[in-house]
Parts: C-alpha cells; sequence; structure tokens
C-alpha cells in the first residue's frame, strides 16, 4: 500500500502516477484523504473520551478510600454510561479504519519516475539487446516437437495425471532442470544471496502482503479446507519471513535466494502462443528478494539486473531487456525490468525474467520497518527478480542449440547435467 503520509503530502504527484498507469479510480485518493481525517477526528474524541473515564475512575477510588461511598456509586453511574459510549466510538473507529484500508488495498503502487508512459506491452521500452539469434535453416524444430523427438517432457502424461499445464520431464529432460536450478541458486549464492528452503503453501496474511490478495484476476490455487494458497512465486514465502520485523539499520541489507516450485492458474490462456512450456500451471523458478534501505534500493535494483544479465550471458542465450511502461507494470511494482530471450523456432521473444522495486508499497502491508541510527522508524524498500523462470529457458535452449545431431549444452552447465549433448 501507498504510505498514508504520502497521499497526503503528495496528492498530486500520487495522481499523476495513477495517470501513468492508467487508473480510472482516482477518485479513490480523496476518499482515501476524507476518511484519514474521519479516522483523526473519531481517535481524538474517543481519546477525549477514554481521559474522561480515566479521571472518573481515579475519582471514584479517591471517594471509596474516604468513604464517600454515595459520591462513589453516582460517579459509577456515569462511568457506566460513559463506557457504553466508548465502545460505539470505538466500534465507529474500527469501522472507519477497514473502510480506509479497504480503500488504500484497491490503490495500485506509484511508477518510478523513469517508467515510461504507455497501455500496453508494445509501449514497452527496449533498452538492451545482447547475443547473436542463430542461423538454422528453414525449418527449426520447435521445443515441444524437440522434446517429443528426444524423449524429454511428456506434456500428453502430465495431462493423464492432472491437467493441462503440467508437464512431465524425463530422462535428459528432468537432469537439465535440476542442472539449471542447482547451477542458478550457486550463482545467486556465490554473489551473496543467502540461500532458503520456503514453504510451498502460505496463509492470506502472506499473500496480502505480498501483494496477491486480494487476487483480483484470479490466479492463486487456494486450498479450500485448510485456507491456504499455493504460492505464484517465492516472492511470496521469501519476503514474509520478515513479516512485522523491526530491523536495525546495520541487519541491512538482506539477500536471499530460493528454489521452489509455483502454481499459476493462467486462467483465459489460450492459443498457439502458451503452447508447449510457453505457459504452464505448475513449473520451476529460482528467485531472488532484497530488502534495503530506501537510499540504497535503486542501487541494488541495477546490481540484479546486471546479475540477471551474467545468467543468460553464461547460457549464450540471446536476450533482450524491456523497461514496462506505465499500463504493463504489475500492481505492487514501481519499476521493473523483463529479460526476454529468443526462441528461433517460433520466431517470437519469450519472457524468463522480471527484476523489480516495489519501493515501501509491500513493507507497508507487511508492516517490515527499520530502526535509523537516530532510533527514527522507517519503512524498508522491498526487490525480487526471476533468476531463472525454467519453462522458457529450457524452451529457448532446446531451440536455438538444435543441431542435426542433438542438442548442445552450453558449457556453464555441462557440470551440473554430467551431459555436453542431448542426442
Amino acid at each position: 500500500m501507498i504510505a498514508l503520509h504520502y497521499i497526503k503530502e503528495n496528492k498530486e504527484v500520487v495522481l499523476e502516477g495513477l495517470r501513468k498507469r492508467n487508473f480510472q479510480a482516482l477518485e479513490m485518493i480523496d476518499q482515501i484523504i476524507e476518511l484519514d481525517k474521519e479516522r483523526r477526528a473519531q481517535q481524538a474524541n474517543l481519546d477525549q473520551h477514554l481521559a474522561q473515564a480515566n479521571t472518573l475512575a481515579k475519582e471514584i477510588g479517591m471517594f471509596f478510600k474516604n468513604g464517600e461511598e454515595e459520591k462513589a456509586n453516582e460517579l459509577k453511574k456515569e462511568t457506566a454510561s460513559l463506557k457504553e459510549l466508548n465502545k460505539k466510538l470505538q466500534e465507529k473507529l474500527q469501522d472507519t479504519i477497514t473502510s480506509l484500508n479497504e480503500l488504500r488495498t484497491q490503490v495500485p503502487n506509484i511508477p518510478h519516475d523513469s517508467v515510461p508512459s504507455g497501455n500496453t506491452e508494445e509501449d514497452n521500452e527496449k533498452i538492451f539487446k545482447s547475443g547473436n539469434i542463430p542461423n538454422l535453416g528453414n525449418e527449426p524444430l520447435n521445443h515441444w516437437e524437440l522434446a517429443q523427438k528426444y524423449d524429454l517432457i511428456d506434456f500428453e502424461l502430465g495431462t493423464k495425471i492432472t491437467g493441462a499445464g503440467f508437464p512431465v520431464y524425463k530422462g535428459k529432460g528432468a537432469r537439465l532442470q535440476r542442472g539449471l536450478i542447482n547451477y542458478f541458486l550457486d550463482k545467486n549464492t556465490k554473489a551473496g544471496y543467502r540461500e532458503m528452503q520456503v514453504p510451498h503453501l502460505v496463509n492470506e496474511a502472506s499473500g496480502f502482503g505480498t501483494g496477491q490478495l486480494p487476487d483480483k484476476e484470479g490466479q492463486m490455487y487456494h486450498v479450500q479446507n485448510d485456507d491456504l494458497y499455493l504460492i505464484p512465486t517465492a516472492e511470496v514465502p521469501l519476503t514474509n519471513l520478515y513479516r512485522d520485523t523491526l530491523f536495525d539499520q546495520k541487519d541491512l541489507p538482506i539477500c536471499l535466494t530460493g528454489y521452489t516450485p509455483c502454481f499459476r492458474r493462467e486462467a483465459g490462456s489460450y492459443g498457439a502462443h502458451v503452447r508447449g512450456l510457453n505457459r504452464l500451471h505448475q513449473f520451476d523458478k529460482v528467485e531472488i528478494v532484497r530488502i534495503e534501505e530506501p537510499q540504497n534500493a535503486m542501487t541494488a535494483l541495477d546490481g540484479m539486473v546486471e546479475h540477471v544479465k551474467t545468467i543468460l550471458e553464461d547460457l549464450e542465450l540471446p536476450y533482450r531487456i524491456l523497461k514496462l511502461c506505465g499500463g504493463d507494470l504489475g500492481f505492487t511494482s514501481a519499476l521493473t525490468y523483463d529479460f526476454e530471450i529468443y526462441s528461433t523456432a517460433q520466431k517470437r521473444w519469450l519472457e524468463v525474467s522480471s527484476v523489480s522495486t516495489f519501493n515501501s508499497f509491500q513493507a507497508e502491508r507487511l508492516q517490515m520497518r527499520y530502526k535509523t541510527k537516530e532510533g527514527k522508524k522507517q519503512s524498508v524498500h522491498t526487490l525480487n527478480g526471476s533468476s531463472l523462470a525454467l519453462p522458457r529457458v529450457v524452451a529457448g535452449m532446446l531451440e536455438n542449440f538444435q543441431t542435426e545431431d542433438g542438442i548442445l549444452i552450453p558449457e556453464v552447465l555441462v557440470p551440473y547435467t554430467v551431459f555436453d549433448k542431448i542426442n
């Protein structure tokens, strides 16, 4: 959520940022400001009545102590009615707080100043490109054909067991998956990220803290009997490790990495563009998460972008980086860089990573703060990035590294796969 003090002190900046996102319900900002005024007035009124009740309680105690029971009993009648009034005032205040928080959860994050204007992915800014797109002739095989040819991935078997979007990896396909996961984790830990193994189901508070809940798009799988959610990304449990935490300044930054399966319903996803590994309901991903002091967050974001670049260069894949426009930003993000690799057989770019900073948006929900050297409590900034998501990386590798007699494995992965070619 956007901090209340920021909304009140920077109303026009907030409105301008929301316009860049093409957010239509701008009237919510005035409603939030008015509700906050009501909340503060109600709190002041309640405090006044609570102080009055406290004064009367002391007077009653003095009357009883002095043997003036009649006066004490008269005041007790007054305190009874005051107690009932205070109860009603507290209920009214709580209703206002609930309404205020519900409004705040509906307002997305404010884009960073550098975020380009635009409505769709066509308006995203291309900021970097690296690597050569291989020439594979006129009819290269796509990854689902290669997966079948070399018996690497069985999509039909996954459909039999569960349903569409749940592939089964076999033999060298499974070994390639495991090799990529271990390589990504080793690369991240060498860069200073601490590896964590986290639960794959989270409670509602965790989903709310990182902004996945309320789930407006219905993308999360919900286990109703236990009221738990399958994670859409390791970002959720990794960041929630520090929910309701007050850090000392010396504890920051915190840098985490973790591998998890990820689960997304991907409701409404149909067509050739989601075939094979392009879009799945269950997939593997390695994530990096950072918790930073606000003044260091942008430098940290740049460092995360450079880190993901080195991974793709190690894998020898052609890639590009996009800065997302306001209309394509995720609900919680202030600034996002998407990494895409080129699929030679499909002749299109496939997203394999998003690296984002959320400023204090998640920290406000998570009640995650740090204490400065001066003793002031301040919200941290949170960041996260895919490092990397496996399905489209595997798709790109199968397609781009295919030869007449097999699929070559990048040199950096050979120690992990223990083979240099799939044939």
